[in-house]
């Protein structure tokens, strides 16, 4: 066996997983024993969107998750500015898509 100190892990991640998906919803739910979050990719102009991920966690690591993601948008946000909350931001109802008239 290789020496490798305690606390260092070997991750790998398969060209597939590495190409990840795009998505733009985040549906999240939970019971007394996990947090489950379902990331979709929904389009304009598409009746039906379909789940590309689904995320289980124990209401630990939600909690250690929701802590990191915090981290990490403090540090972008010191470099590259605040980020707009959609709240913010008037969207179209169209989305940038092609309008229908009647």
């Amino acid at each position: 066996m290789e020496n490798q100190p305690a606390n260092q892990f070997n991750i790998e991640i398969t060209e597939e997983v590495a190409e990840g998906s795009y998505v733009n919803l985040a549906i999240i739910t939970h019971s007394d024993a996990e947090f489950v979050i379902d990331f979709v990719n929904i389009m304009p102009g598409t009746p039906k969107s379909k789940v590309k991920s689904r995320v289980i966690f124990t209401p630990m690591h939600a909690k250690r998750f929701m802590k990191a993601l915090q981290e990490n948008i403090g540090r972008f946000e010191a470099t590259n500015g605040t980020i707009k909350d959609l709240e913010q931001i008037q969207l179209p109802l169209n989305f940038g898509g092609m309008t229908g008239q009647a």
